[in-house]
């Protein structure tokens, strides 16, 4: 699937009654790993969440008759979910232990997992924390430029936890992967998933969200209003590494 934008009419994103509302429901869970002595860095954590769901949807078991395979597919027909929850010591351990993929960052380590039913999580994930989930970056993250690396840029006038950013921020990666052709996708891929998660000038935000760019816009299930535009992801490898498209 192919979406250009959340105000395109079948985007899983929006908060109006869609017919993928009849779907079963299934969501992608996610877990970070804070330890209390050592913590992640808040825009290390949010980088490494918007990686693992694309390392995720680009992982062969994820695809044709890959063993998660109809899972996802399930996954993608119904809203799409993203649940982001915290481990740490034997939890983490646990939670390591069950199918799915850690990705990590500088410091930051997210555990991602095949799609669950929405009621269907395992008992191992279902008992981690997922709210309250806070971060900080002990100094200003460094520049977003690079020769390859995808722009997610969070709307500076929203509050949202932590781990609600990382949802948001999977979101966009997510957008950016079915924005792309089969030639972007693999080059993408095969530069390790560069990205840079900034929230962006408030004088650039309205410019950025009237792009027409991928756009996130949340339902609104948890600490912010529906229908508010949290993410706006951009695509610099297409002028980078595909230069002959601009």
């Amino acid at each position: 699937m192919r979406v250009n934008s959340t105000d395109s009419p079948g985007s899983p994103f929006r908060q109006e009654p869609t017919p993928r509302d009849e779907a079963p429901q299934f969501v992608l869970p996610l877990v970070v790993r804070i330890e209390k002595a050592a913590p992640p860095s808040r825009t290390d954590a949010l980088e490494t969440a918007a990686r693992a769901v694309v390392v995720m949807l680009a992982d062969g078991r994820s695809s044709g008759d890959g063993e998660w395979a109809a899972r996802v597919r399930d996954w993608q027909d119904g809203r799409i979910r993203k649940v982001v929850r915290r481990a740490r010591g034997a939890e983490w351990r646990k939670a390591s232990e069950l199918p799915g993929i850690t990705v990590t960052g500088a410091g930051a380590e997210v555990r991602v997992f095949p799609p669950v039913p929405l009621d269907g999580w395992p008992r191992e994930l279902s008992k981690l924390q997922v709210s309250g989930t806070e971060l900080e970056d002990p100094e200003e993250p460094a520049g977003d430029d690079g020769p390859d690396r995808a722009l997610i840029w969070l709307n500076p006038d929203l509050r949202m936890s932590t781990g609600k950013e990382m949802a948001q921020v999977g979101h966009g990666a997510q957008l950016l992967w079915w924005d792309m052709d089969e030639a972007e996708r693999a080059a993408w891929r095969d530069a390790g998933f560069p990205l840079a998660v900034r929230t962006a000038a408030a004088g650039r935000w309205a410019e950025l969200a009237a792009s027409g760019l991928p756009t996130v816009r949340d339902a609104g299930f948890t600490e912010i209003a529906p229908g508010s535009v949290t993410v706006v992801a951009d695509r610099p490898v297409r002028k980078r590494i595909f230069p002959e498209r601009d």
